[in-house]
């Protein structure tokens, strides 16, 4: 059975970003809509955003995160998590916001656990799947089967009881903080402050504005920056492709808000944006649109995890030890030598 999730957040905490019909979800960048906003007048988002500034410090990763992803040498397995969130999110035709909600809270939970026991692949890939089924829980109005989430991508498969525990597991971590403002969050707040853009040119901005920021999710330069920051310099960097001879308004209009630390962030972050519109990272872009495979491929077979093979305590965070993680066989062999 699903565990539906129903959490209840006051607007003034978590300022709600637009809803739009599963079925109206597009795939692909040039297609994206940007009608239908929450927010009727620039006063509204400005107010958003101010509020939006002030709370996404309680939803970025631990300090340090960067240097811990190396030290646990969970780089590349966290780059591959983040790859499979967003082929699924296309696969399944879901928002990039339900992706963008989902590596933060696997960027949120690998940050604050110090467990040395993540070397196990299908670790990271169990996380993964329960972000994405508790993102899309949160932020679709459709509901996905955890069948349908691991169908393909994945090198382990799971019981759905499995995934359960470690959605409970996920939601305790998180403090069942799921609100969580990210860089596509703040995107449209931010595009409130340019007065000047036609309908046309604004959807062509959101439509690269997201490209950048899903090519910079992998890139790990990105975590030391605020999800504000990472979305200012994407936007900054869009109009100065689009709206070149207004790329100094602009600028001034985008970090109006922002503090002197965030205007300095921005400089340097607009600088790896630059390098990395042009670097190999871009070319995930189009890796992450490509269609699924067709079913005439044949496909590594799955390796199935069951419930047995997990101690969920290993989530909880600086407390985990070197037994934390156990592998089946010699839980069942325990278990018949109790009975």
């Amino acid at each position: 059975m699903e565990i539906n999730l129903l959490c209840e957040e006051r607007w003034q905490c978590s300022p709600a970003t637009p809803v739009h019909h599963h079925a109206t979800k597009l795939c692909s960048f040039e297609n994206y809509s940007c009608g239908g906003s929450f927010y009727m007048t620039k006063e509204d988002a400005e107010q958003a955003l101010v509020i939006y500034l002030e709370k996404e410090i309680s939803f970025i990763p631990a300090a340090n995160y960067v240097e811990h992803l190396r030290s646990k040498n969970l780089t590349t397995a966290r780059s591959r998590a983040t790859q499979w969130l967003f082929r699924t999110r296309n696969r399944l035709n879901l928002s990039f916001g339900a992706a963008f909600l989902a590596v933060n809270y696997l960027d949120r939970v690998l940050s604050m656990n110090e467990c040395n026991g993540w070397k196990e692949d299908w670790m990271v890939e169990l996380l993964s799947v329960a972000c994405f089924s508790v993102a899309s829980k949160f932020s679709e109005t459709c509901t996905l089967t955890l069948h349908e989430i691991q169908m393909e991508d994945l090198g382990h498969s799971f019981q759905s009881s499995t995934i359960q525990l470690m959605e409970l597991a996920l939601l305790e971590a998180l403090g069942w903080c799921l609100g969580s403002t990210t860089a596509y969050s703040c995107t449209e707040l931010l595009l409130w402050s340019i007065d000047s853009l036609k309908p046309q040119l604004h959807k062509e901005c959101i439509t690269r504005v997201t490209k950048l920021l899903v090519g910079a999710v992998s890139d790990s330069r990105f975590l030391e920056f605020r999800p504000s920051v990472v979305a200012a310099s994407a936007l900054c960097c869009s109009l100065d492709e689009l709206v070149p001879s207004k790329s100094d308004a602009h600028l001034s209009s985008i970090t109006r808000l922002l503090n002197q630390a965030q205007k300095d962030d921005l400089v340097k972050c607009h600088r790896v944006m630059e390098a990395q519109k042009y670097g190999p990272l871009h070319n995930l872009i189009h890796y992450y649109d490509c269609p699924p495979s067709p079913t005439t491929v044949l496909q590594k077979q799955p390796i199935d995890i069951y419930e047995c093979h997990v101690d969920f305590c290993f989530l909880k965070t600086g407390s985990a030890g070197p037994n934390s993680i156990y592998h089946g066989s010699s839980t069942k062999k325990r278990k018949r030598e109790e009975k």
